[in-house]
């Protein structure tokens, strides 16, 4: 089977996106598990199509590395708008793609005829523990005391379509996250796992994070992180409600705004880096 790809990536959030609007592609759960090899296959953290939608502008359907079908991907979802513009699929500068996780509007900012930016409504934050969840009782869980591996941390949780947990500190460079990062995933709270956000307050409209994933360890980029993280700091008083927070993470920096409505618009650059066909 052969067939043509791109290559893209969001802050460094890489994935194969391949055109559903111009071929086909049999078995894409398997076909996500090879190209994503970064040894034997193309290199990614996973596999997009493009596809045609009844319900939107076009589709999104995203696999993980290991060929699991993913609901949303906040990095991935920047790259196929900046798809379906950059190839003239749908010229519109306001978008809708159709997620697993439902109907996304998006906005992109176009410069010389690409885009170059995109901004998406990423749905309303969850703080009830049991949305997130949490094994807690009360109405969220923001600023509260947990014990992992003999310290105490102060921490705030959020969903947005998957657990986050906030921890704010100083010296996020010099954390060791292998060490610390399983004992917050792993931990009894946490009946689902979570990922969890090491979060430095740089000014008010400023945060510097990093992320571990769980399953995946520390990444480099994570869109659903840098919204908790702004949604903390929110919460916490580090930041001011419906303006602009930029979060810097190891692979550039997001850009996330908490609205008075309780939802979270992430705006992030996505990048093109190469076009190629492929026999598999």
């Amino acid at each position: 089977m052969k067939f043509s790809f791109t290559k893209m990536h969001g802050t460094g959030n890489d994935y194969v996106y391949v055109d559903l609007f111009q071929q086909k592609l049999e078995n894409q759960a398997e076909v996500a598990k090879v190209v994503s090899d970064r040894h034997f296959g193309i290199g990614a953290d996973g596999l997009i199509c493009i596809a045609p939608s009844e319900t939107a502008d076009c589709r999104m359907i995203m696999y993980n590395a290991d060929g699991s079908e993913g609901a949303m991907c906040g990095n991935g979802i920047r790259c196929v708008a900046k798809y379906v513009y950059d190839h003239g699929i749908v010229r519109k500068d306001h978008m809708s793609v159709e997620t697993k996780s439902g109907i996304k509007q998006l906005e992109l900012t176009v410069e010389d005829g690409k885009a170059v930016y995109v901004k998406v409504n990423m749905g309303e934050a969850v703080l009830k523990p049991s949305g997130i969840p949490v094994q807690a009782e009360g109405e969220d869980f923001i600023a509260r005391q947990i014990e992992a591996g003999g310290e105490n941390y102060t921490v705030t949780c959020v969903s947005m379509g998957n657990p986050h947990c906030v921890v704010f500190t100083e010296g996020i460079d010099g954390m060791d996250l292998e060490k610390t990062g399983p004992l917050f995933e792993n931990h009894p709270l946490f009946p689902d796992r979570i990922n969890t956000e090491f979060v430095e307050v740089l000014d008010d409209h400023t945060l510097k994070m990093r992320v571990w994933e769980r399953g995946s360890g520390e990444t480099i980029s994570c869109g659903t992180g840098t919204c908790a993280a702004a949604v903390a700091a929110v919460l916490n008083g580090h930041c001011p409600r419906g303006e602009e927070i930029e979060v810097r993470i190891r692979g550039g920096a997001l850009y996330d705004t908490y609205l008075e409505n309780g939802e979270v618009l992430m705006k992030g650059p996505a990048t093109e880096v190469f076009q190629g066909e492929i026999e598999i």
